[in-house]
């Protein structure tokens, strides 16, 4: 394998379209033809976790945290930074990152952090937006139906969910009159033509749109292509940034607190609400929560989970009758590490390669608490 097939894995895994606008998600550093054998997998792409990779002779470092968050004007090889860059340069080794996409997929960190905390997942506090689908519908005569369906398989259309090559025909017959400096496949200039046809329909992502009509182009008998393109509705997506989660059997604030500071073995958590309020419904946010804070207040969740929740937020969550309960942005987030790991190497033995993955257990909370 190389560090493109490791990208298209991990794409299945967190689609890049469900990274937020302001994330910088995907490949941070590296060539995408370089050979892998061995992946680690990390929160932080701290130049420890860079420098554990090299050592141990991996080829690619998976990180949740993206190494370039905010564009770089210099690469300055005494700062932070560009330590990294400079220690992965240096064993030629690539710095992958999926975040907010990891966040928001169905089986990703806040379903990996409901399942920890013991609360069941419902629906996404924030759903995603969902990727533009189009319907291609293109013409053809009914002697290239086999080969248009073939052209299909060998594009990104025709998708839907695990199935690939989904095409729709029905026959019919098309009509048309070749003008002067025409070439025809069929009919003679100036002349009306009346054939059989068959009408092809396959669905589309609106990012390999231009790329598939091309592809369909190139593989069409005609001189010029009839098609037609549909936008489709989006549905309510099943992927998003947090959670609602129900609680069962419901319980009191401080006894869910006390039970997430167990699951998590944390030395401690901070809560705001009253400690008997009753908790059927919560709001689950992996990493910082803060921004969320106004569609948990929205939704009929009585309290909270998260993570870098401020004073004001705690008050202004308290005056509207809810609660929260603040576990930490390190303790929400580095439990997808083990388990991206483990699902990696099964992907890539899957797929016949022998790669290793491995992760990284040299990070800790950077918080002290005493």
């Amino acid at each position: 394998m190389n560090v493109s097939d490791i990208m298209a894995i991990m794409a299945e895994m967190a689609p890049p379209h469900l990274a937020e606008d302001w994330d910088n998600a995907g490949l941070q550093f590296g060539d995408p033809q370089w050979p892998v054998n061995q992946v680690f997998v990390a929160l932080e792409p701290t130049f420890a976790a860079v420098s554990a990779a090299c050592e141990a002779g991996a080829d690619m470092l998976i990180t949740h945290h993206p190494l370039i968050f905010k564009p770089l004007k210099t690469i300055n090889l005494s700062s932070p930074t560009g330590a990294v860059i400079e220690r992965a340069a240096s064993d030629r080794v690539a710095v992958f990152t999926a975040h907010t996409n990891l966040d928001s997929a169905g089986g990703g960190v806040n379903d990996v952090l409901c399942e920890k905390i013991g609360v069941k997942p419902l629906a996404p506090l924030c759903p995603a937006r969902a990727e533009a689908q189009y319907k291609l519908v293109f013409f053809v005569p009914e002697s290239h139906t086999a080969a248009m369906i073939q052209a299909v398989c060998q594009s990104p259309a025709g998708v839907i969910g695990n199935y690939t090559c989904c095409t729709f025909r029905s026959p019919g017959r098309g009509t048309f009159m070749p003008g002067p400096g025409a070439d025809p496949y069929d009919g003679t200039p100036d002349e009306l033509s009346e054939v059989p046809e068959v009408r092809m329909e396959t669905n589309v992502a609106g990012t390999d749109l231009q790329q598939v009509i091309g592809h369909i182009q190139s593989h069409h008998p005609y001189e010029t292509i009839p098609y037609d393109i549909y936008p489709l509705e989006a549905l309510p997506s099943s992927q998003g940034l947090g959670r609602l989660a129900s609680v069962e059997p419901p319980r009191e604030l401080s006894e869910l607190a006390g039970e997430m500071k167990a699951a998590l073995g944390l030395d401690s958590v901070r809560f705001s609400g009253p400690g008997d309020l009753e908790i059927h419904r919560a709001a689950v946010c992996s990493g910082g929560g803060g921004g969320v804070i106004n569609d948990f207040l929205a939704s009929d969740a009585q309290v909270l989970i998260s993570g870098d929740l401020r004073y004001h937020d705690a008050v202004n969550i308290c005056e509207a009758g809810r609660a929260m309960i603040d576990i930490g942005h390190f303790a929400s987030e580095r439990l997808i590490v083990p388990v991206l790991a483990k699902r990696l190497e099964a992907a890539c033995q899957k797929a016949g390669a022998d790669v290793r993955v491995t992760a990284w257990e040299g990070e800790s909370d950077p918080f002290n608490y005493l």
